[in-house]
């Protein structure tokens, strides 16, 4: 299969933030996407291509329009159950998916379209999948997502959160799998997103154009020389994008299996509290950013350095009261921070989990 020339993600100079957001994103795609925001020129669709072609093929159900997992049935589509009701799965193995949603993109182009008139006359369902089925499994990236429609918006957000695509109509439904990454990328001069839709948002990164004189002599040299030979410039990379990509398959078969104890959930729950964070979204990202990054580090469990790289992502763009550009907050802050949540902690909430408690409390022990 012939390798997608796309400039690769190892060789995208600074603005390390946004590539952490984007592969603990990869590591476990329910943490629920991420929007980037920055000016012109700062490498946003180039790093969201680059995620794409950096991740693994996948193994699909061969005839599938959903890239349905052949070892998770329980979340094929319906057409895709019907299709393998009594015959032996047939497998095949393709590349990543990677979809870009044009801004004029309909609530029909993303959801995929029912056949009423055929539903009704032969009794069959037929469904003409969408943008929704197209990214199962891989990368869905919104450039300019502040000027989508809010509500093809929230249609996105919604199967980020659930995983799966459920259209009706007259009675008639069809459901299939939609889990995938989503990446959203906008500049803010052209114009601000809802603050509802914001916060649906798991991780949000501001990024800038780099100062350093010579981060910006890398960009340059590091580009023209992709521009005039794509292929052996990739080959040159080859080598530190096999160890990403290999690391984030660790980190995927590892991630569900990252331990956490009482003492981790309260250090989250009095950290969102310190900064009066509604809701309690945040609070889940940082979990699942938290087990994520310890995945990726080859771990089994949470520690405190794992919270704060989550935060770092998940709560600048929670903060009432305060601009975006004001809302940066730095690994130093957060530490401190969490150093005052933990000390306020009483003795009961500091320690480890022991053998003899509740089951409630022991849904994921650390040993």
């Amino acid at each position: 299969m012939a390798r997608r020339q796309v400039f690769p993600f190892t060789a995208i100079v600074g603005q390390e933030r946004m590539k952490r957001a984007l592969i603990l994103n990869a590591v476990n795609p329910q943490i629920g996407g991420v929007l980037i925001r920055g000016e012109r020129g700062t490498a946003k669709s180039t790093a969201a291509r680059a995620l794409a072609a950096l991740l693994p093929d996948i193994e699909v159900l061969s005839g599938s329009r959903y890239s349905c997992d052949p070892k998770r049935p329980n979340e094929w589509a319906d057409d895709t159950h019907a299709m393998y009701a009594d015959d032996e799965l047939i497998t095949e193995v393709r590349s990543t998916p990677f979809v870009d949603l044009p801004v004029s993109a309909t609530e029909d182009r993303v959801v995929g379209t029912l056949d009423i008139e055929k539903a009704i006359k032969s009794g069959e369902k037929h469904f003409e999948p969408g943008v929704l089925a197209s990214a199962n499994r891989g990368v869905l990236y919104v450039d300019e997502v502040n000027l989508l429609d809010d509500h093809v918006v929230d249609l996105l957000l919604d199967s980020a959160a659930m995983g799966i695509n459920i259209v009706e109509r007259e009675g008639i439904s069809f459901s299939h799998p939609a889990k995938f990454i989503l990446v959203g990328t906008m500049n803010p001069e052209e114009g601000d997103i809802r603050p509802q839709l914001l916060d649906r948002f798991a991780f949000s990164v501001q990024i800038e154009g780099l100062s350093d004189q010579e981060q910006r002599v890398q960009i340059m040299e590091r580009r023209i020389a992709f521009e005039i030979d794509p292929e052996n410039f990739y080959i040159e990379w080859a080598i530190k994008e096999k160890q990403l990509s290999d690391q984030i398959s660790r980190g995927r078969k590892l991630v569900n299996d990252v331990r956490y104890n009482r003492r981790d959930l309260m250090s989250i729950a009095g950290l969102t509290s310190s900064f009066k964070i509604d809701g309690h979204r945040a609070d889940l990202v940082i979990l699942r950013g938290a087990q994520a990054h310890a995945a990726l580090m080859g771990r089994d469990a949470i520690n405190d350095h794992d919270i704060v790289l989550a935060a770092e992502l998940a709560l600048p763009h929670r903060i009432k009261g305060r601009l975006f550009q004001d809302t940066e907050i730095n690994a130093y802050e957060l530490e401190e921070r969490l150093e005052q949540v933990q000390s306020d902690m009483g003795p009961g909430e500091t320690g480890e989990l022991m053998e003899d408690e509740s089951s409630s409390d022991t849904v994921k022990k650390k040993p």
